[in-house]
This record gives structure tokens, sequence and C-alpha cells, in this order.
């Protein structure tokens, strides 16, 4: 039901509330779920703590004196509570004033000290009329809780009774588990904690359900091809191009490597993705896999993100497999019309064997002599439409992802159910781990030497910020004026500016200059945490870092130990807020990104995490892979159950409400 419609009966400028919200539908209220609770604290004033939260009846004594203090209104009364006559402050509330003597009110506040009390709100029902726990939602300026309150409530009025249970019987019976409907009001509405325990099960497993469900399906349509003719690859070739390697391989790459390999033999094509920390060496283990399947006598492609690492991955790859007589080529928008041309040719006549390139190379001009192979160097998951596009272009060709965000297996096979998954946990013996620092202030004064002293090594340097530019809803440092700072600031060095609205050529163009070290120093928002390989990079600021995921900062501090120089990283951060330093703390403590990833699990989810939402997963909202180990265990368990009999008539409606609902093909 949109929410233009009469029934729900919203008025316009709600309606404008609700889509800045992101809701657009009667059915996105009722999924809209407060992200916390305030629950009554009514206890006797002698138990009452400095700082605690606390709500109660009282009677106003007297009257109400109000005044301005630096532009803020504050009202001051007495009130008789619990035989306790108590001292309220509230800011900001001008129409407090018209209180009288006698008026009794419920205060909500904090305890600032003896019988004082710093309010909060307050409203004129008794305290047996208050809501004893009360829903908060995420929110914008402007929009207030009680507008989202009553928005849903009228979602509810209008779509009461129609709400299909979305669970198949079968499992709502066996778990308990309360109808839809009844969830959902509760957990808008909950009468006791109780009612809101039951509503958050019962959602979380819907979730759940629905979630490994999708993957099922994924995997099923990952079987469309029955039958892959295999790549009878050349063993010795590929164990010359090993021992050709400056150096060893670890365990984890030769354990990845032999993952890959008996993949590509199979008769069935290979889907799989190989994840393991910022440089473990998961791009070598894919060039050897690339060599092998050139000797069995197909092409092998590579997606890189960016035209710099694309250039890069080509340098390298044929540096690795050129002596070998394998063609390297590269393709960009860079390169001439004339050069485009020959490359193009190369690819589709089978003269080139490795093909790197960016995602221009699914681009309906660029046609395969014979791919066999894909690798596709990204962070994030692979999109089902990209899939897709690729299945067209190769005859059954092998996927190998790489993520550079490690999670632990038993995580790795829920979130990646649909894909096999190879993990390296060693790194590259001598690779030191990057110096990190917590500066907790928003400016990099205090080790102004130690940078200076860096650039005059003639090392570069990065500096990061949240933002293009300044904005009053958030306040943090803008890359454009972090810019102009310091191009006064390191007068003798070139600073460039880097920024997601750059044209792809601007952007290009930038990167190229900083990784032939005509720039010293780069001020970049996050456009650099994939796709930026500058060897000779050592340092890196990142302004406002407790706006930022763990994930991605270990993500980008990784930019600054491309080599075997010593990387340094100093996060800078104005924020008071206990957790948010907590979470910083666990970057300057370890270099460990299965633990990293994990704390962004628990508080960010994986769709922000490992861009699920590009694979036609639904969201988590209420779940929580890292936390809720039970219910996922049996969620997914049942989801397996359903696939063995996706006819049976309990569940073909949960399935139908499915298909509709996430992008599975």
């Amino acid at each position: 039901m949109d929410l233009t419609d009469k029934r729900l009966k919203l008025t316009p400028k709600r309606i404008e509330a609700m889509e800045a919200l992101g809701l657009h539908r009667a059915e996105d209220l009722l999924s809209y779920y407060p992200f916390r609770y305030d629950i009554l604290n009514t206890s006797d004033p002698s138990t009452w703590k400095e700082k605690e939260k606390v709500t109660f009846e009282g009677t106003v004594i007297g009257r109400v004196s109000s005044n301005y203090f630096k532009g803020r209104n504050i009202a001051r009364f007495q009130v008789l509570a619990m035989e306790e006559v108590l001292s309220i402050t509230i800011f900001n509330r001008p129409w407090a004033k018209t209180l009288k003597d006698g008026d009794v009110i419920t205060i909500t506040g904090i305890v600032s000290g003896k019988n004082r009390i710093t309010a909060m709100t307050y409203n004129t029902k008794a305290l047996s009329e208050q809501s004893r726990i009360t829903p908060v939602y995420s929110t914008k300026a402007g929009i207030q809780q009680r507008t989202i309150r009553d928005c849903i409530q009228k979602a509810f009025a209008a779509l009461g009774g129609t709400i299909e249970d979305r669970v198949p019987i079968r499992y709502q019976r066996a778990y308990k588990l309360l109808p839809r409907e009844t969830a959902l009001h509760y957990i808008h509405n909950p009468e006791t904690e109780d009612d809101l325990k039951q509503a958050v099960r019962t959602l979380k497993y819907e979730e759940f359900l629905r979630y490994f469900t999708s993957i099922e399906l994924l995997k099923q349509d990952n079987r469309i091809y029955v039958y892959k003719p295999p790549r009878n690859y050349d063993k010795a070739f590929v164990e010359r191009v090993i021992a050709a390697l400056p150096f060893t391989l670890t365990d984890g790459q030769n354990k990845a490597l032999q993952d890959i390999l008996a993949d590509m033999a199979s008769t069935s094509p290979m889907y799989r993705l190989i994840q393991g920390d910022v440089g473990c060496g998961k791009t070598a283990v894919a060039a050897i896999a690339m060599a092998a399947c050139v000797t069995a006598g197909y092409q092998a492609a590579l997606l890189a993100p960016t035209e710099v690492l694309a250039r890069q991955h080509a340098a390298t790859i044929d540096q690795m497999l050129g002596p070998f007589g394998i063609r390297t080529v590269v393709l960009y928008s860079g390169l001439t019309t004339a050069e485009k041309q020959n490359v193009l040719e190369l690819i589709h006549t089978g003269a080139a064997d490795v093909i790197i390139g960016t995602h221009s190379l699914l681009q309906e001009t660029v046609t395969f002599a014979n791919l066999g192979l894909v690798v596709a160097d990204e962070q994030q998951r692979f999109g089902v439409n990209q899939r897709k596009t690729l299945r067209e272009k190769g005859n059954q060709a092998d996927f190998l992802l790489m993520s550079a965000t490690p999670i632990p297996r038993t995580l790795a096979s829920a979130l990646y159910g649909d894909m096999n998954v190879s993990t390296i946990e060693t790194l590259p013996s001598g690779r030191k781990p990057v110096k990190t620092v917590l500066i907790k202030e928003n400016s990099f004064r205090s080790v102004l030497n130690e940078v200076m002293a860096l650039l005059k090594e003639g090392r570069q340097l990065y500096v990061i910020t949240a933002a293009i530019e300044k904005h009053e809803e958030t306040p943090a440092r803008a890359a454009q004026d972090v810019f102009t700072a310091l191009q006064k600031l390191f007068g003798d060095y070139h600073v460039a500016l880097l920024h997601g609205r750059m044209s792809s050529l601007e952007k290009e163009a930038v990167m190229k200059r900083f990784a032939d070290n005509e720039v010293q120093v780069l001020v970049s928002t996050t456009v650099v945490e994939v796709g930026m390989n500058v060897v000779n990079a050592t340092g890196m600021i990142i302004y406002d870092a407790d706006r930022f995921g763990l994930s991605q900062l270990h993500q980008l501090r990784g930019r600054v130990q491309r080599g075997s120089e010593q990387g340094h990283c100093w996060m800078l951060t104005k924020s008071k807020d206990p957790v948010s330093l907590e979470r910083l703390q666990v970057l300057v403590d370890t270099d460990d990104g299965f633990r990293i990833s994990m704390e962004d699990l628990r508080l960010r989810g994986p769709g922000d995490i490992l861009g699920t939402r590009q694979s036609g997963l639904p969201d988590l909202v209420l779940g929580n892979l890292a936390e809720d180990t039970a219910i996922m265990n049996t969620a997914r368990r049942d989801a397996a159950d359903i696939m063995k009999d996706p006819d049976d008539p309990d569940v073909i409606s949960f399935l139908d409400h499915l298909k509709d609902d996430v992008s599975i093909d």
C-alpha cells in the first residue's frame, strides 16, 4: 500500500517525512523497527543514583521561573513526588512556564544531584496512563518520534487483518512463534518485556529463514549448467611458475590454490570465494590459477576496481607469467581508440591469454575467444547481473572472487553460502603490521614532526576525510577544506585532491600522478579504499575516524603496508563516546582482520560489511550473524529442508513471497 493511499490518512507533510526515512509503503512502516526502547524506571527517589534516567509523577508546587541564557530557554520549578520535594530544570521548553501550582505531571529526566532532576520530557498524563515500554526509532533532523509512531499506528489500522504469515506453519508450531501480525504489533507496541522478547524471536527467525532460503535458491541458480568441460591444465607448467616466484607460498596460499585447481579440473563450474586479510597474497594465488587456465586452452580475465589497479595488476602478472609465454593485455578507458581496437582484437582472436580490466570488460564490444576463468578483485560481493553477463561471455566460466574482509569459516559459510570458501589465515613471513595510533582530537598537530619526517624521507602520505564538503548535519572535516589547508602546510610538496564526485578520467589522472610520485600528499575520501597500490606511500592520516566502519578503516590502513617499509596510520577523532573510542582501540590493539570484521558484523550487519545487498539476498535488520548463533543455525537447517521439497503446499507461499521480495533470478 503506497503512502499516498487515502486509507492511511497521512498528510503530505508526513508522507514527505516518512519518505525522507526511506519509507515508501505502509509495509515499510511496519518493518521500520525501533533501535531501542525506553523502559520506565519508577523506583523510589531514595534509591536514585546520579546520572540515572528516571520517570515519576509529581505535583507542581508554586510558580515556574523561565529565562533565557546563551540562547537557550531554561525553566525551573519544584514538584512534590513520593513525599519528596524535587527541583526540576528543563531546557528549551518555553511552554513549561504555563504549568500552574497543583498541576499533576509525569516527568522523565536525569538525576543531577540529591533531589535535583534535569528533565528531558514531561506530559500531563498520570503515570498509570504512561506506556511502560516506549519504542525509539532512528530519525532525521526535524522528524519527531511521535510522528513516526503515529504513522506506524495508521499503517496498522489500514493493514490490520491482512498481514499474512511468511513462515511455513510447521515451523511456527515447532518453535511456538507468534503470528506475523502479532509480532509486528508487539515490536512496535510492547506492553511487557516478554511481549517484546517473543516478537523479536519470531521476526529474527523469519529474517534468517528468508536469508538462508535465498542462499539455497542462489545455489540452485548456480547449478543451471550441470556439466562443464574440465580444465585439464598442465601441472608441470604450474609447478614451474610457482618455483620461479621470488617468495615461497604460505600454507594458506597452497591450500587455497589446491582448492581452486581441484574446482577447475571438475565437471561443475567453480564459484569460489578466496578470503584473507590485507596482504595475505590472494592475488598471487589467482595469478597461478590463471596460468593453469591458459595451459588448459582457455583465456582468463581479471576484473579490477580501478584503472590504476588494473594497470598495476597487468604489470605484475606480465612480469610473473610473461617469461613463460603467457600474453597479458589490459583494457581501460585511457587507451586511444586504436589501442582499444587492437586489444579487443587480441581478446576476440584468442591471441591474448590473460585479460585485465575494469568492469568495462562486461561491455558488449568485448568478446572472448574462449573464456574459462573470471577473477573478480573486489571486496564487495559480485552482483547477480554481472554474474549473468559473464556467463554469457564465457562457456561455463569458472568464477573466483576475492575478499579482503575475512571472517571465521563458520560465518563465511553462512554469508557466502552460495559459494565455496577458501581462507588464507597466514600472512607472508616478514610482513610488518601497520603502526596505528589513536589521537583523541581531530588534528595531527601532536604528530606533525613524525609526518614531516616521513615526507622528508621521500615517502608519500594519504589524508582521508569522511566528507567532500562541509555539511551542517554531519560536522566532519571536509576534503576540500583539508586540501586547502595542507597545500599551505606542506608547501614544499605536491598535494592533490581525490573524491567520488570527480569524473572517472579526473580520478584516474590523480591516482596515476600519485602512483608515479608526482604527488606526495593525497587528500581523499574513501575512494582509495580499493584500487590504490602505491608501495612508496607509507603514511595515512584519517580524520573523524569514528565515522568509519572498522573493516573499512582496516582496508584503508592496508594501503600503507604494501612493501617492506614500515607503514604508519594516525586515526583522529574528537568523539568522547566511550563505545566509539573502544571500537577504534580495537584497530590499535590488533591487525587481525578476522577479529576486526567480527566487531563490524556485530555493529553494522552483513549488508554493509560484505555488500550482500548486491547479491539479491534479503537484509538482516534484527538478526545478527555474529551473535544469534542458535537461531541462525536452526534457520539454516530449515532452509535446506525447504529446498528438498519446494512443492510442499506448506512452503509454496513462503517461496513465492521470497522470490517476489528479493532479486532471485
